[in-house]
C-alpha cells in the first residue's frame, strides 16, 4: 500500500517536472557541475598527495637522511683558484652515530664522485656512488636483473658495479647486460646488476639518482680518495669530502624523531660550520598527511559552494512552482489532501532533481580526472567516500533546499488557494 503510493507519488513529481523540461534541465545543471567539481578537485588532490607521500614512504619511515651540504662561506672561496673546500660529513660521524647511539639500527655511509662511463663507443656520465650493501636494504628498489653487492665484495675490494635500469639502456643498449666490462674513470668493474631508481619530484629529494653506479665503498676510498679536482676554463676546484651521504636506519618509528635530534646535536658539536643537512621523511610523510587534509578542505570549500549554488537554483524553482500551481494545490487541499501529502509531494520532486543532478554529476566528476591523466599524466585518484559523500550532499540540498517552498505550499489556505489565478 505504502510502496504503491510511494511510486504513485515519484512517478507524478517525474510528470510535473517534465512539464517544464528546459527549466528542470538548467536547475539539474546546478547540481550537475557542483558534484562533478567536489569528485573533480578531490580526485586531483588525492592523486597528487598520494603520489607525494608515496615516494616519502619509499625513503623508509624509519630512516633519517644525513647530506653534505657546501655552506655559502665555502661557495664564495672557491671562486679563487686553487682554494680547497674543505665540508661535508666524516668518517668519524657515521662511527659516532653507529656506536653512541642505542637507538640506531645500521649506518650507510655513502660516498659518490662524477666519472665518465664507456662501453665501446658508448658514454654517459655517472654518478659514481662508493657504499655498503646496506644501502639496497634502506634505499629498496626494484632489482630488474643480477644482484645487489655483497659483503664479500667489500672484502674482497672486487671491481664491480651495480647500474641503475636508465644507465644500463644508454649503455648496454645492445649488449648482454649482466658481466660487461664497463670502463668508468681509468678503471674497468663488472656490471652485476640492474635496479629501477626513484625520480625527485619537487622538495622531495630521493637519495639515489638515475645515473648512478653503485660500488663497493672501500674500492670508492682507495681508487679516488678523498679529495677531488674539477678544471675548468681558467681555474680550479679543490674539494675536501670524506663522505657525501649518511643513511641512519633507527629501530622504532617512536625513536625517529628524538634520534635525529640527538644527531643534530651530535653534528653540532663536532662541525664549527652547518656543511650537512638532516632529512627526516617521517616528518614529511606527517607534513604531507597535514597538507593533504588542508587540501581537501580547501577544495571541498570551493567546489560546495558550487553545490550551495545549485540549491539556491532548487529553491528558486521550486518557488515558482508554488506560484503556478496554487490552484492545483487548493483543488487538492479541498478534496481531502493533507499538508503532509503536499509537503510529501514537492519534497519528492527536490529530491528527484537533486538526484538526477547528482548522478550526472558523479558520472562528470569521474570523468575529468580520467581525462586530466590520460592528457597530462596528471595522477588523479577518485576516492570512493567522494562519490558517497557528493550524492548524500547532493540529496541534502534538495531536502533542504525544497522544504521551504513544500511548507509554503502546504500552508496555503483552500479558499484563497481555488480563487487564485
Amino acid at each position: 500500500m505504502h510502496q504503491s503510493r510511494a511510486i504513485r507519488n515519484i512517478r507524478l513529481g517525474i510528470k510535473n517536472l517534465m512539464l517544464h523540461k528546459l527549466r528542470s534541465l538548467l536547475t539539474v545543471l546546478g547540481m550537475v557541475f557542483g558534484v562533478g567539481s567536489v569528485i573533480a578537485m578531490l580526485a586531483v588532490g588525492e592523486g597528487a598527495s598520494r603520489e607525494a607521500m608515496e615516494q616519502i614512504r619509499k625513503l623508509g619511515s624509519n630512516n633519517i637522511i644525513l647530506t653534505a651540504v657546501k655552506p655559502i662561506e665555502e661557495e664564495q672561496g672557491t671562486a679563487r683558484s686553487g682554494w680547497m673546500s674543505v665540508y661535508g660529513l666524516l668518517y668519524e660521524d657515521e662511527q659516532r652515530i653507529r656506536e653512541t647511539m642505542p637507538a640506531v639500527l645500521r649506518t650507510v655511509p655513502v660516498k659518490h664522485v662524477r666519472k665518465e662511463g664507456r662501453l665501446g663507443e658508448r658514454a654517459m656520465e655517472l654518478r659514481l656512488m662508493g657504499t655498503t650493501p646496506d644501502w639496497f636494504d634502506l634505499v629498496s628498489r626494484p632489482l630488474v636483473a643480477g644482484r645487489t653487492l655483497t659483503q664479500m665484495d667489500c672484502d674482497r675490494q672486487a671491481s664491480v658495479c651495480i647500474l641503475t635500469e636508465h644507465g644500463a639502456r644508454r649503455l648496454l643498449a645492445t649488449e648482454h647486460t649482466i658481466g660487461q666490462p664497463l670502463r668508468i674513470g681509468g678503471d674497468y668493474y663488472k656490471v652485476i646488476g640492474i635496479v629501477r631508481s626513484e625520480q625527485s619530484s619537487g622538495s622531495i629529494q630521493t637519495p639515489d639518482q638515475n645515473v648512478d653506479a653503485y660500488i663497493p665503498l672501500n674500492v670508492a676510498r682507495a681508487r679516488f680518495g678523498d679529495i677531488s679536482i674539477r678544471r675548468t676554463t681558467g681555474s680550479r676546484e679543490m674539494k675536501l669530502v670524506e663522505l657525501h651521504m649518511i643513511l641512519v636506519q633507527v629501530r622504532s618509528i617512536d625513536q625517529v624523531e628524538s634520534t635525529a635530534d640527538a644527531i643534530r646535536s651530535m653534528l653540532k658539536r663536532f662541525h664549527k660550520k652547518e656543511d650537512y643537512r638532516i632529512s627526516v621523511p617521517l616528518a614529511l610523510l606527517q607534513q604531507a598527511e597535514a597538507t593533504k587534509r588542508t587540501f581537501n578542505i580547501v577544495l571541498g570549500s570551493i567546489a560546495g559552494i558550487s553545490l550551495l549554488v545549485g540549491g539556491i537554483g532548487i529553491m528558486n524553482i521550486m518557488l515558482a512552482s508554488v506560484t503556478e500551481r496554487t490552484r492545483e494545490i487548493g483543488i487538492r487541499r479541498a478534496i481531502g489532501a493533507k499538508r503532509r501529502q503536499i509537503i510529501v509531494q514537492f519534497l519528492i520532486e527536490t529530491i528527484v532533481l537533486s538526484t538526477v543532478g547528482g548522478l550526472i554529476g558523479i558520472v562528470i566528476g569521474m570523468t575529468i580526472p580520467w581525462v586530466i591523466t590520460r592528457l597530462a599524466g596528471m595522477p588523479t585518484v577518485v576516492p570512493a567516500y567522494s562519490i558517497v559523500l557528493s550524492l548524500c550532499i547532493s540529496v541534502g540540498v534538495g531536502i533542504i533546499f525544497g522544504l521551504y517552498p513544500a511548507v509554503r505550499a502546504a500552508k496555503l489556505e483552500p479558499i484563497v488557494a481555488l480563487r487564485h489565478e
